[in-house]
Parts: C-alpha cells; sequence; structure tokens
C-alpha cells in the first residue's frame, strides 16, 4: 500500500511540474518563483512572472514567438517596468486591439529574462499557450492534413463539408498543379454572430476569415446554409494553398490571379456573377487585366464584375495551356518576378497581351453561345434550384467577406 501511494505521489508531482512552470535559479541566488499565462479570447493574453534575488531584481523581459509562416524568424521583446527590489511580481498584457487579433488556435511560445544587481541572469526555457476559443465545446474532425472543428450540427453535417473540402483540394490540384504543403484548421462558428464574436474588429457582413499565414479559417456555416458553406470553404482554402505555394519575401500575386484560382475552385461560376460578366461583354466594358491586378472596388457591382472576369481569365489560362504552365506561374511569382515577367516568362505575353487574347476569346465565346442558347451557368443554377438546394439570392448568400493576413 506506501508502495503505491509513493508511485502515487510521483505521478502526481510530474504532472504538477508540467502544469507550473518549476523554479529556475542561478547563481547568486536569483530565482523563477512562478511564470504562467491566461488566454482571454479574442482579446487579451496576459503574462505574469514572480522572482527573487538576495539583491534587488534590475531588469525583466519578456519574449515571445507567434507560430505563424513567415520569411524569418521574428521575436519580440517586451521590457517591464517595475519598482526594483528583492522580490517582484509583474504583469503583462498583449491588448489584441493593437494588432487587430490572433485566430483561434492560435500558438504563442515566451519565456522571461531576469537580471540582478550583482549582474546574475536567469532566462526561462519558452513555454506555449494556446490562444483558443473557450466559450463553445468544440469537436474534431481530421483528413489528411484538414482539421475541422465545430460545435453545432451532427457528424454528417461535418462529414458533408470535409467530404466537399477533400473535392476542393482535388479540384485545385487538377487545374494548377499546388496542394497543401502545411495542415490547416477550420473552425466552424454556428451562425455569423458567434463567428463575430470571434474577432476583434468584425464587419457587420463578414461571414468569414482566412487567415492565411495561420493556416486558419474561421466561418460561419448553419447547418441549414450547407451550399453557401461548401463554396465558402473552397474559395478560402484555394487562398490558403495558394499562399502556402507562392509564399515569397518580395512580391504578392495579382488580385485575379488570387482571387480568380478562389472562385475557380468553388466550382462553375455562379448567375449573380455572370450576369455582371455577360452585361460588360455586351457593352464592350470590360476592366483590363492590368486593373484587376490591384485591390477591387468597394462597389458591388464592380466588384462583382471584378470577381466574374478574374475566374474567366484563370478559366482561359487553364483551358488553353494546361495544369502545367498554371504550376509553372506560382512557381515563378514564388521567385519574385513582377506580374509582366512572370506571364511573359511562362506564357510568352505580359498582362496587356493577355487582356487582348482573354476578350478575344471571352467575346468569342459569348457569341457561341447566343447562338446555341442557354448559358451553362444559368441551366446548372436552374438545376439547383429544382432540387432546392440554392438559397435565394440576397443577404444571405451575399454574406461573405475575407481577410488575409500576409
Amino acid at each position: 500500500m506506501i508502495k503505491k501511494a509513493s508511485i502515487l505521489a510521483l505521478v502526481i508531482c510530474l504532472f504538477l511540474s508540467i502544469l507550473s512552470p518549476s523554479l529556475v535559479q542561478a547563481q547568486g541566488g536569483l530565482t523563477i518563483l512562478d511564470s504562467s499565462a491566461q488566454a482571454e479570447f479574442p482579446s487579451r493574453l496576459s503574462f505574469n512572472l514572480a522572482a527573487q534575488s538576495d539583491v534587488n531584481i534590475t531588469d525583466i523581459r519578456l519574449g515571445y514567438t507567434v507560430d505563424r509562416a513567415s520569411f524569418a524568424q521574428v521575436t519580440s521583446e517586451v521590457y517591464i517596468e517595475f519598482e526594483p527590489a528583492t522580490t517582484v511580481n509583474v504583469e503583462w498584457t498583449w491588448d489584441m486591439r493593437k494588432i487587430g487579433g490572433l485566430p483561434p488556435g492560435s500558438g504563442v511560445d515566451y519565456w522571461w529574462t531576469v537580471e540582478d544587481a550583482d549582474g546574475s541572469k536567469v532566462e526561462t526555457a519558452p513555454v506555449r499557450v494556446q490562444f483558443d476559443d473557450l466559450r463553445y465545446p468544440w469537436h474534431s474532425l481530421t483528413d489528411d492534413k484538414v482539421t475541422m472543428y465545430w460545435y453545432e450540427g451532427d457528424e454528417s453535417f461535418i462529414q458533408e463539408l470535409m467530404a466537399a473540402t477533400q473535392q476542393a483540394l482535388a479540384r485545385l490540384a487538377e487545374d494548377t498543379g499546388a496542394e497543401l504543403e502545411k495542415p490547416v484548421k477550420l473552425y466552424i462558428y454556428a451562425n455569423f454572430q458567434d463567428l463575430k464574436g470571434a474577432m476583434i474588429y468584425p464587419q457587420e457582413w463578414t461571414g468569414g476569415v482566412a487567415f492565411t499565414r495561420y493556416g486558419t479559417i474561421a466561418i460561419g456555416i448553419a447547418p441549414v446554409n450547407l451550399y453557401w458553406g461548401k463554396r465558402a470553404i473552397a474559395h478560402e482554402l484555394a487562398h490558403l494553398v495558394i499562399h502556402q505555394t507562392t509564399l515569397n519575401p518580395y512580391s504578392d500575386l495579382p488580385t485575379w490571379l488570387d482571387e480568380g484560382l478562389a472562385m475557380h475552385t468553388e466550382g462553375v461560376l455562379g448567375l449573380e456573377y455572370t450576369t455582371y460578366l455577360n452585361k460588360a461583354i455586351a457593352e464592350d466594358s470590360l476592366i483590363s487585366v492590368r486593373s484587376l491586378s490591384s485591390p477591387f472596388s468597394a462597389y458591388a457591382g464592380e466588384a462583382r464584375l471584378a470577381y466574374a472576369q478574374s475566374y474567366s481569365v484563370v478559366e482561359f489560362l487553364i483551358s488553353k495551356y494546361g495544369q502545367t504552365q498554371m504550376l509553372e506561374l506560382l512557381n515563378t511569382f514564388k521567385q519574385g518576378n513582377t506580374y509582366d515577367d512572370a506571364l511573359d516568362k511562362v506564357y510568352g505575353f505580359d498582362m496587356d497581351g493577355l487582356d487582348t487574347l482573354w476578350q478575344d476569346y471571352v467575346t468569342m465565346s459569348a457569341q457561341s453561345i447566343e447562338g446555341k442558347g442557354m448559358h451553362p451557368a444559368l441551366i446548372e443554377t436552374l438545376a439547383i434550384l429544382a432540387t432546392g438546394l440554392l438559397l435565394p439570392l440576397g443577404p444571405a448568400t451575399e454574406n461573405w467577406a475575407w481577410r488575409r493576413d500576409w
């Protein structure tokens, strides 16, 4: 019995040593008594330290790094203000309002460096704190490199979303050759209101957020809104995959390519977009490819046309030149080439040349379709409506925005 009790006591001691940092002592009596961090998602992270020494402690610094994709290891250091004393208790709070917040599930590694008047110095080992949204009882499902977290809806709901996600990844790989290089996490909130509670400065119309450097998507999908949710996930996953494929410290992708690939991964272009595209073709008012390289307009009509054209430009490149050259284009952008240089190296024309070829292509296609009858996107939309899978167009289906954190 005594032996069992001793073993139990040892296990408890080991367990406690994992939960709370052990004491760290340097020469001269400088000792770390306690170190901890508390996350209050999404607003703040608080760090606490207690230390003592035989002489006054004169310098305390907090170092931390955030687990995200970057071009170099970025370490932040905070100089803690305090009154020198032999025993000190200090706290520093990271106010997320100053940076716009971190996505759920973010990992932050932190450590302390403490020095006293005799020059004795202690640096604690790095400890990771998870910045999790603990407001909801999350469940998880993992398939290959994708993990989904959800708290509302049954198993069939998340299985259907996961199946659509894998299909979208397969479609993107088939079109571009680009595949996930690192795992990604998707947080499925039950509605837009719950999602906005996970954000620092949400817009009223926000339906989802993509944190590309963190490999995380947070999105509001109700079980009754699966059709929209599948397309929105496909769109944002494409951004994450393309970001992983082309990440470099020199330049970003032209907006038409980034958004066009995301729209293309959703599937056939929706009727709400083809309407704007066909009208612009008929009125000879298409936006130039060079103009589409910049951020899109904030006006709804112009933005829909920009997205529709981006889809069409990407569809032209993939159907005309194939997957191999699209992947070569992405890899060329990864090397930091300019927009014109990248296109010229892969296809032999710059953005103005692409604009001419593409406008001729869509104009001839539109004339051909007019001669044959109904547009294929309209046929698909009517078929979906007939099966009751598509929600009526309006605020519910337009309630979508994304943010890409580079």
